[in-house]
Parts: C-alpha cells; sequence; structure tokens
C-alpha cells in the first residue's frame, strides 16, 4: 500500500475493533533492539511521553499484532521466560500443564496455575513526539510493546462507552489524536490509568510531505507474528522440565502424560470439574509492565 493508496483506504474502526477481539500475532525474541522504544520513568516510578500510534504498512492488515508469554520461577531457581505458542495458535506445554493443574480441583494447583499464566503484549509502531528522559527518541519512528491497560484506552477511543462521545481512529494520521503516556507507580508496580487522549487533531497539521516521511519509515512488525521466530513444542517443554526439575528424554511421552506436580491427585468421585477457562485462571493481563513484574517476582523469591 501507498502513501496515495492508504489516504483512500484509511482503515474503519468496526475493523480495528473486531480485529481486537480476535487472534494476534507473536514476539522475536531479542535482547538488544534499538527499534524499541521503552518509557523512562525517574525514582519514584514517574514518567511521561506523547506518541502518536501508526497506521499499518503495505502488507500488514491490521496496526498491531499481540502475542502471550510466560514468566515465572521454578522450585530449581531458574527462570522460564519464553513466548507462548497459542501466540501462533499452536498448543505450548505451559499451557497444557496449567489446564492439567486447574482441573486437578487441588487449590494449591490451581494457585501454582496462576502464577505461571499467560501475559498478554501488544506491539506497533509509534512516532514519539515527546520524550523529556530521551529527547533524542524525538521524531522517531519506533516499535512501542504495551500491555492490556493501554490496549484499553485505544479501544475505548474506538469504541466510546458513551452516546455523546465520539469515535476515534488513534492510529489515523488525519482524524487521529496524540497520547499521553502517564506513568505512576501504585503499590509496586506501573500504573497508566491517567494516560489519555488529546482531541483529534492531523499529524503535522496534515503536512502530506512529512506523513509520508513518517509512512515511508514504518517497521514491518510481520516477524512478530512469523512462527519461524518461535521455539519448538519440544524446545519448550524441554525449558520448561529442566525449570520444573524434571527428567526429559527423547521420545518422552506428552506433557500431559509425565508431568506430575504437587501430590498426585486421587480419582475423582463422581465429580465435575469445570474446564479452565481464561476468566478462571485470571489469564487476562495485569497491566503491569512486563520486566517490573519479573523483578517483583524475582524479590520475592
Amino acid at each position: 500500500m501507498s502513501f496515495e493508496n492508504l489516504k483512500r483506504n484509511r482503515d474503519q474502526i468496526s475493523k480495528l475493533v473486531q480485529a481486537a477481539e480476535s487472534a494476534g500475532g507473536g514476539e522475536q525474541k531479542s535482547y538488544v533492539d534499538d527499534r524499541i522504544w521503552k518509557p523512562t520513568v525517574d525514582k519514584a516510578g514517574n514518567g511521561y511521553a506523547v506518541l502518536r500510534f501508526l497506521p499499518a504498512i503495505e502488507g500488514q492488515e491490521l496496526p498491531w499484532v499481540r502475542y502471550w508469554d510466560h514468566g515465572f520461577k521454578g522450585p530449581t531457581g531458574q527462570w522460564y521466560i519464553e513466548n507462548s505458542l497459542t501466540s501462533i495458535g499452536q498448543p505450548d506445554p505451559v499451557g497444557e500443564l496449567n489446564s492439567k493443574l486447574w482441573n486437578s480441583g487441588i487449590e494449591s494447583d490451581k494457585e501454582r496455575a496462576r502464577t505461571q499464566k499467560r501475559r498478554l503484549h501488544y506491539v506497533t509502531n509509534v512516532l514519539v513526539l515527546q520524550d523529556p528522559s530521551n529527547p533524542e527518541n524525538e521524531g522517531k519512528v519506533m516499535i512501542y510493546k504495551f500491555g492490556k491497560k493501554i490496549f484499553d484506552k485505544i479501544m475505548d477511543s474506538m469504541k466510546p462507552e458513551f452516546a455523546d462521545e465520539t469515535p476515534v481512529i488513534p492510529f489515523d494520521f488525519w482524524t487521529g489524536a496524540d497520547f499521553k503516556l502517564k506513568i505512576r507507580n501504585v503499590e509496586g508496580y506501573r500504573n497508566y490509568d491517567k494516560s489519555e487522549f488529546s482531541s483529534p487533531a492531523a499529524l503535522y497539521d496534515g503536512d502530506e510531505a512529512k506523513l509520508e516521511a513518517v509512512y515511508n519509515q514504518l517497521h514491518d512488525l510481520s516477524e512478530f507474528t512469523n512462527p519461524k521466530n518461535y521455539k519448538s513444542y519440544d524446545e519448550l517443554r524441554t525449558k520448561l522440565m529442566r525449570v520444573l526439575g524434571e527428567e526429559v528424554s527423547m521420545g518422552a511421552p506428552t506433557m500431559n502424560q509425565t508431568i506430575q506436580m504437587n501430590e498426585p491427585v486421587a480419582a475423582p468421585e463422581q465429580r465435575t470439574v469445570e474446564p479452565v477457562t481464561a476468566e478462571s485462571m485470571n489469564m487476562a493481563d495485569d497491566d503491569d509492565d512486563t520486566m517490573s513484574y519479573f523483578a517483583k517476582l524475582a524479590n520475592e523469591g
């Protein structure tokens, strides 16, 4: 899609809202990536920046992708921090284990499943308009990874709750809005409740030369949805068993056949066990910054 086609074929709100409720993509592991923008906070845990969410590039239907990961420490003291294969519609060993634990009917198993739950992340292109802590980022098109709390604010702008509010597509060059990211430290976690969109206005006052320059700098997000960038089921299973302190051998039975955790589960006596669901396990994102979450777990370990 060229810039001219973008002007003629701008995304409709209904399309984006529908896509937000469907499946997404994944993430490629990267330890150093100067394309990634991350907010900076002060010693008190406060931070501020102004971003503009940007449209999709040619070949990318949506302006965002989403993926899930797991981050927890096993009884061995080792950490399991890996992307979930459920991001690309494939079975994942941690998901299978969590289902087994939850459906055992034992409360301690359920608690273990909760600590190992998957976490939701989104990825999109942004134009950094203000970054007081890192002014060298201002004016750059970068990739921003964020959680459910910020995505909910995006959805609220596209699908407002009240009749007197006008839907806005934040990703639109002409009718979108700047996003004021406001971070606070609330009980040890990053909190984004104060973040908000400005009034809708054309980026760079609609200057098409500047808009086209921004469009030509957009990053291709397809790598985050490419199955080639995910570890295989067997690789993840081996890593999981090592973190849990279990023996692993080639040709071993499946996860559901081999993993035994906590005390053995007695055969149920004609009882009905509710199937594991995202709601019952509180699988939704906790809205906290991922690394802040991992750091808190490490401190508690």
